[in-house]
C-alpha cells in the first residue's frame, strides 16, 4: 500500500514529470527522424551533410544517411531503456549535427544549430534528471537536494 502511495506522489512530482518528459521527446524524436533518413519524406536530408564531411565518409550522402538513421534508431533505443546514458548519448550525436551544420554554408543553417544546441542541453538535462530516478527509485539524498534546490 505504501508503495502504491509513493508511486502516485511521484507521478504528480513536477520532477519526475519534467523527466519523463524529457525520456519520451528524447526517444521518440530520434526514433521517427532516423526513420525519416530512409525516406527523406521531412527533408532531403543528404543536402544538410556539409562537403567536407562528405568528401571523407565512403559512399553517397544518402548511404551516410541511411547509417545515420540507424544511429538515431539506436540513441532513441538507448534513451528509452536507460536515459542515464541515453541522454549524454544523444548529446554528444547533437553536438556532431551542430558541428556540420556550423561548417555548411555558414551561416544558412545557424539557426537549426541553435535549435539543436538547445536540444543538446535538454539531452544532458534528461541524463542528469536519470541519475536521479535510476532503477526506478528515487534516491532519498538525491530527492532531498532536488528540493532543497527548488
Amino acid at each position: 500500500m505504501m508503495a502504491m502511495q509513493a508511486q502516485r506522489g511521484a507521478l504528480r512530482d513536477p520532477v519526475f514529470q519534467s523527466f519523463s518528459l524529457l525520456r519520451l521527446g528524447f526517444t521518440v524524436a530520434p526514433i521517427l527522424f532516423g526513420i525519416d533518413k530512409f525516406f527523406n519524406f521531412m527533408v532531403d536530408w543528404p543536402e544538410y551533410l556539409a562537403p567536407w564531411l562528405n568528401d571523407i565518409v565512403p559512399g553517397t550522402a544518402q548511404q551516410f544517411m541511411y547509417a545515420v538513421g540507424v544511429v538515431e534508431i539506436a540513441a532513441g533505443l538507448v534513451v528509452a531503456v536507460a536515459p542515464w546514458f541515453g541522454g549524454y548519448l544523444v548529446a554528444a550525436w547533437l553536438g556532431g549535427i551542430i558541428v556540420n551544420l556550423l561548417t555548411l554554408d555558414a551561416p544558412e543553417h545557424y539557426d537549426i544549430a541553435l535549435r539543436d544546441f538547445g536540444l543538446l542541453l535538454g539531452a544532458l538535462t534528461l541524463a542528469r534528471l536519470a541519475s536521479v530516478f535510476r532503477g526506478g527509485s528515487v534516491k532519498v539524498d538525491d530527492r532531498r537536494d532536488l528540493q532543497e534546490a527548488a
